[in-house]
């Protein structure tokens, strides 16, 4: 990390694991860094800021909405002029789907956000990251392609651009909207083939990157934080044993506090390891 004060963004700061990586941000870098905690509700935006004064590092709220086509490449250029560049970044920003939700109605919003939202901010932060920077996507243990029928694996698997990601994902939006998908190959549960393209498209990016980066020591990578015990979870499963966003974020801080493991880069990690992107054999 370099000497000057750090800079960390967290999108989807506002409740559960983004605001627990906030806090735990705000505690653990120094006075002098500086955290922007982002989302889409400003009243709430204030609150964690104010609640958050004077614990460490100083916590600034930003509006941003990852679904805005314009906002993270205008919000990652205003961070470059203010400060040089950006040293950790979690892409957190997530619509979740309850139980009772009509797949076909909210996929729409749903990509726009979990999908699009991360080739966005991936586009617009990565080049910013300065030397030691950390760039984090939270995904999820379904993100591999051991969750997808075999016939899809090619769309997937290491896809040239980011652009071919997004063209991936909005062709299983379609297929979604239209009701194809159901009669297909594709899950039912739209979060498999969504956090898929999350990490396809860090995947996708690390391949080009991964020279210069390790030669500076910048981690890009997509994490698994584990089942977390959340009112959106509590509506699929019965995590009462689960640990809390504060418990979960702590290795995801470790992860971008300690030296890069060349192991880890590109990679989808749980707990600093590796879980292998295609599925085992036999």
């Amino acid at each position: 990390m370099p000497n000057e004060p750090r800079v960390a963004l967290v999108t989807g700061a506002t409740q559960g694991l983004g605001l627990a990586l906030v806090k735990a941000l705000a505690q653990r870098l120094e006075g002098a860094d500086v955290v922007y905690a982002t989302g889409r509700d400003q009243d709430r935006l204030r609150e964690v800021t104010t609640a958050l004064d004077g614990t460490g590092a100083q916590v600034r709220a930003e509006h941003f909405d990852v679904a805005d086509p314009e906002r993270a490449e205008e919000l990652a250029a205003t961070l470059a002029d203010r400060h040089g560049g950006v040293d950790i970044v979690f892409n957190n920003a997530v619509m979740r789907v309850g139980p009772g939700d009509d797949p076909r109605a909210v996929v729409g919003p749903y990509t726009e956000v979990n999908n699009f939202g991360t080739t966005r901010v991936l586009r617009a932060f990565a080049p910013r990251l300065r030397k030691g920077g950390r760039l984090i996507v939270v995904a999820s243990a379904l993100g591999t392609l051991a969750y997808l029928a075999p016939v899809l694996h090619s769309r997937f698997d290491d896809p040239a651009t980011l652009d071919d990601v997004d063209r991936e994902v909005a062709g299983w939006r379609d297929a979604v909207r239209d009701g194809s998908a159901f009669s297909g190959p594709w899950p039912a549960f739209v979060n498999i083939p969504s956090k898929i393209g999350q990490v396809a498209a860090v995947r996708t990016l690390a391949r080009r990157r991964r020279a210069s980066d390790l030669s500076r020591d910048v981690l890009l990578a997509s994490v698994c934080p584990g089942m977390m015990n959340t009112p959106t979870s509590r509506e699929w499963w019965d995590v009462s044993a689960a640990p809390t966003p504060d418990e979960a974020a702590v290795p995801l801080l470790d992860l971008v506090l300690k030296p890069v493991r060349p192991d880890q880069y590109g990679e989808l990690l749980r707990d600093g390891e590796v879980l292998p992107w295609h599925p085992a054999a036999g």
